[in-house]
């Protein structure tokens, strides 16, 4: 074999080095020695143990503001590397703890400021949430209790919309690639309005799936705005920052998703009163300029007799243009009200008619007969609430 150069012997070794996924993606323990910092910012360090020592460096735009200190011990991240001028090991650090904080802790920590510093938990890129959500996608167990809360909550504020199970692994080492795989089959569907990422209360182990950095980035990217409902009120995950809206649990993300239809017929009521209102002040408002109007001619008038039968006759066209135009806002108001009355859909139903659903994996709304086959489950709502029947 031919000789080598020094230099491209010690780049073949950072090479190798930087290659190896062990080596440039690493959690180490050991005291820190001879700490420095330069003029540029970076902060030079050894680690060390009975049996051995590391140059480390912690360059000035991971951490800044943090100084690691002589004696301390630390758990530190990086990666291995070869630094060529001297030909040297190297351990490039970009996050640290004391020693007493787990592994664990310390790798949410270093996920949270990683992320944190992409933008990804940024409050501005947040999305709001449609104000009347037709079709809702939902990732969750298909057999856990998060399900049947989520259904509980829209069936009783918001049962005009439809719900979009994905099923997925909330728990366990599959769960995370479970939750994304579900999501991404949520995204191909154009007609969804929002996603719910749902999960019920825990552990912190429970929970470890939406601390996943697959699962945030999916969220983050997700096309349509994203509750998530994890856990209980206490635990925040990583995928809950991500979201355009956090839910303490799943009934609550249920809540924050949809509107009260209560309050929206409370609304339209409201709307309709002061349309109404509106329209009478109108009408009141032009009453008075004409009448202040036939004064004014009253009193410029110069001849008395002449005058009062011009104000008559101004009078009398008043009075029929008045009572036109007052037929004609009495008659734009009922429509008003009539549109209003058709819009509300517990209207609808309380005059007989229903909201026919046919049942299975997914709920579907029966337009046509041809939807409906023997045998079929159907769930019927109507004016008072709604019961169960099957297709003969």
């Amino acid at each position: 074999m031919e000789p080598i150069r020094i230099s491209a012997l010690v780049h073949l070794l950072k090479d190798i080095l930087e290659a190896s996924e062990v080596l440039s993606d690493l959690w180490v323990l050991g005291e820190v020695s001879n700490a420095s910092r330069s003029r540029l910012g970076h902060r030079y360090f050894t680690l060390k143990d009975d049996d051995g020592l590391l140059r480390s460096v912690l360059f000035r735009d991971d951490m800044p503001g943090s100084m690691v200190t002589d004696g301390e011990r630390i758990l530190a991240h990086g990666r291995v590397t070869v630094y060529p001028q001297r030909g040297e090991l190297q351990f490039v650090c970009d996050f640290f703890r004391p020693e007493g904080v787990g592994l664990q802790a310390a790798r949410f920590e270093q996920l949270h400021a990683r992320l944190e510093a992409e933008g990804l938990f940024e409050l501005s890129r947040k999305r709001a949430l449609p104000a009347y959500p037709r079709r809702i996608g939902l990732v969750t167990s298909p057999t856990g209790a998060a399900l049947q809360d989520v259904r509980n909550v829209l069936a009783q504020r918001w049962p005009l919309t439809e719900l979009v199970l994905s099923p997925a692994l909330v728990q366990g080492e599959q769960a995370a690639a479970s939750v994304v795989d579900a999501l991404r089959t949520l995204a191909e569907d154009p007609a969804l309005d929002l996603a719910i990422v749902a999960r019920g209360g825990g552990g912190s182990e429970d929970l470890s799936a939406f601390n996943d950095e697959a699962v945030v980035r999916t969220i983050f990217g997700f096309p349509i705005p994203v509750v998530t409902g994890i856990g209980h009120e206490t635990d925040t995950s990583l995928a809950d920052l991500a979201a355009d809206v956090r839910a303490p649990t799943p009934s609550a993300a249920a809540q924050r998703a949809t509107p009260d239809a209560t309050e929206v017929a409370a609304q339209i009521r409201a709307l309709d009163s002061a349309m109404a209102a509106r329209a009478r002040a109108g009408i009141a408002a032009r009453t008075a300029q004409l009448q202040a109007a036939g004064a004014r001619v009253r009193h410029a008038a110069p001849s008395p007799r002449r005058g009062a039968e011009r104000v008559a006759a101004l009078s009398a066209r008043v009075q029929i243009a008045l009572e036109t135009r007052l037929a004609a806002e009495r008659a734009a108001v009922e429509r008003t009200d009539a549109q209003l009355a058709a819009l509300d859909p517990a209207n609808t139903l309380a005059r007989g008619y229903a909201i026919v659903e046919r049942l299975g994996k997914r709920r579907r709304v029966v337009r046509r007969v041809k939807d409906v086959k023997g045998g079929n489950r159907v769930a019927v709502a109507v004016g008072d609430g709604a019961f169960w029947a099957e297709v003969s």
